[in-house]
């Protein structure tokens, strides 16, 4: 299992890479660093299941609120330009993913 953690710590490298050059980076890389922390934490055994549980439950209630009003894909469109509902819809998805796996992680087992 503990290699799963490092497998999601690296997904969550990713996450936190490509939010250099998003408008807001100072609130969207410490979103996926900390994720990071906790998997760690959890590899090394260090972290109540309960923790990540009670964690994962402001991520989906960040991601409900952030889902875009009208949802138009998170792809860019034919003239190459970001619309708010993409980008709404691309961080809306990168914090249900945050959520999902913390609740995986709070019910696996060591």
């Amino acid at each position: 299992m503990k290699y799963v953690y490092y497998i999601l710590m690296l997904v969550f490298v990713y996450f936190t890479a490509v939010q250099y050059n998003d408008p807001d980076p100072w609130l969207w890389i410490p979103t996926y660093l900390f994720p990071i922390y906790l998997l760690f934490q959890k590899s090394r055994g260090k972290l109540a299941r309960s923790t990540l549980f009670l964690v994962a439950i402001p991520y989906l209630f960040w991601a409900i609120n952030q889902f875009p009003p009208e949802w138009e894909g998170v792809m860019l469109n034919t003239m190459g330009m970001k619309t708010i509902n993409i980008e709404l819809g691309r961080e809306s998805l990168g914090l249900g993913f945050t959520a999902l796996v913390l609740f995986l992680v709070s019910f696996s087992k060591k």
